[in-house]
Parts: structure tokens; sequence; C-alpha cells
């Protein structure tokens, strides 16, 4: 039997996501964000979502349009502000939506940590401050360190450059970001590409994160480009 994990609709991608899931979407500001998979799941429709991401979204394009559709529960990110975020902040001023925030180097490595199978692990960032309130404390070497829990998901939805029909995968540039962990802390890595090629073409140096992290994957050769729809006012309906 041939593997073969390339999808053509973004409706079969999502087919499994169900309400209340917790769902890890790359992008690291506005590099790498997988907007055709998350207008995708505003389609699909379910809710109670839990976001674990970077930030909160930028605009009203792909994560700013799920939240702005009021599908996600709570965020789990490092930048819940920015400059072009709106929807996210609109909703929280009313108390309409969680947020927990982790401090980027922690969040890596809680991603990390999940895909890794490790349970927790102990960091001195943020000892002393609000973020350390009602975590276990532990002194090593004299210095104080807080315990913090990996973070896994239901899916990943994710945005690459190249794969290959099993889902070797490749990512350009600063869009490579949380990708690669996020795609091994998920039960289902759903991917977006820019382009489909031929196992032969897959040179093993070149590839990021192997197939078996990847469920589903899509060619989607013209993707927005999250920056340029800001710019252009593409507002998800």
């Amino acid at each position: 039997m041939q593997i073969n994990k390339i999808k053509t609709e973004i409706a079969e991608m999502l087919s499994d996501v169900f309400d209340g899931a917790t769902i890890m979407v790359g992008g690291f500001g506005e590099a790498g964000s997988p907007i055709e998979l998350l207008h995708g799941l505003i389609d699909h429709g379910a809710k109670d979502l839990t976001i674990i991401a970077n930030n909160s979204g930028n605009g009203r394009v792909g994560l700013g349009a799920l939240i702005g559709q009021k599908q996600v529960k709570k965020v789990i990110c490092s930048f819940a502000r920015s400059a072009k975020g709106i929807t996210f902040q609109e909703l929280y001023n009313k108390g309409e939506i969680e947020l927990e925030v982790v401090p980027q180097g922690t969040l890596a490595e809680r991603i990390r940590a999940a895909g890794s199978g490790i349970p927790a692990f102990y960091t001195a960032t943020a000892v002393g401050t609000p973020l350390a309130i009602g975590k276990e404390e532990k002194i090593f070497n004299g210095k104080k360190y807080i315990l913090e829990e990996a973070l896994n998901a239901d899916f990943a939805l994710i945005k690459a450059d190249v794969s290959d029909r099993y889902g070797n995968l490749t990512f350009k540039k600063t869009a490579r970001n949380f990708n690669p962990i996020m795609c091994m802390a998920a039960k289902q890595s759903l991917i977006q590409v820019r382009k489909l090629i031929e196992p032969h073409q897959t040179n093993p140096e070149n590839v990021i994160t192997p197939g078996i992290f990847v469920k589903k994957i899509i060619e989607i050769d013209n993707p927005i480009i999250e920056t340029n729809a800001i710019e252009e006012e593409l507002i998800y309906p």
C-alpha cells in the first residue's frame, strides 16, 4: 500500500477537527501563518477552541479572523498585543476570551517538551513575576526555578514550503519558526504547502520535519501572505 497524505480539499483536511479542540497554529509574527487552513476552519465551524500560537493574530485575516468569529475560547501565546492586532483585544476587553501569557522561550520549550515525551521542566524564566503564581518552585544550586508543564495539542495547522506525498517538509526561512516542534507536539499535523514534489526529488539533507509527524497535506501554490492581506484589508466575511 502506497503512502499518500495529500488531500485536495481544505474541508477534507479539517474534517477531524471537533468543538473544544486544542490547536497549535504556526507563524512567527506575520511569517508562516497558515491563512488558508485558518479560513477553512472558520467555514468548518468548530468552536470553543483553545489556540496555542506565538501571537493572537493580526488584523481580520487568518488567526485574527478566526478569533473575530468567536470560535476561540482561549489563547495561549507570548504576544497578545500587537500594532496590527484587532480582534483578540476587542474580545478580551469585553471578557469574552481567555488568555494565558507564556514567555516566548518557555512557550517553545513547552511545545518541544511535549513532542519529546517530557511532561514538565524547570526554568528560571518568570520566577518572581505574576506568571509564577501557583507554580511549583524548586532550588537548584542556590537558584530558584519554576515548573512548567508541556503543551500538547489535538491538531497543528502548519504552513510549509515544500513536501512530498509522505509529508517530508521543508520551510522557508523565518516561516520555519515554531512549525517543526508543533508538528511533533500535536496528535494530527495538518499542513498547507506551496509546492508538492515527488519522493525521489526530496533531498533528505534538507528535510526539517519528517513525514512521520504529518497527517495530511494540501498544496496551496499561491498562498495569501498575511502582511499583504492586512495592508489590502482582506477581511473574512
